[in-house]
């Protein structure tokens, strides 16, 4: 039999995105949407939490060394996620309040679930 190929970056993120959906449905959130994607940005998950809509931004960081996978969810990136959930949001229409988590996900899987990590535009 031969050897598996290594794990790409790509695959290492699927397998973080699988574990943070498993993890929020299991703290009773519904899947709504996942990887998402428009011109404006990705949003990895999109999610109810009752009566509220909540777009997911999953991290995975190894290490601590550069600040962690949460640290690493810039105003940059915060940007992109708005205008990306503004584009879904003109799409599918809502009438519901909407928060921002990010889902931060470190070495031995260890899970930081961040609510309302950021503002609402």
């Amino acid at each position: 039999m031969p050897p598996s190929a290594p794990e790409t970056p790509r695959d290492r993120g699927a397998d973080k995105e699988r574990l943070a959906r498993a993890y929020l449905e299991a703290q009773g959130l519904r899947l709504v949407a996942s990887n998402y994607r428009c011109r404006r940005g990705e949003i990895d998950l999109v999610m109810r939490d009752a009566r509220t809509l909540v777009f997911v931004e999953v991290r995975y960081r190894a290490s601590e060394r550069f600040g962690g996978a949460a640290a690493s969810v810039g105003l940059a990136k915060q940007r992109r996620l708005q205008a990306a959930a503004g584009h879904f949001l003109q799409g599918h229409g809502n009438d519901l309040p909407c928060r921002f988590d990010v889902l931060a996900i470190g070495a031995g899987d260890r899970i930081d679930w961040i609510r309302d990590a950021f503002g609402a535009w």
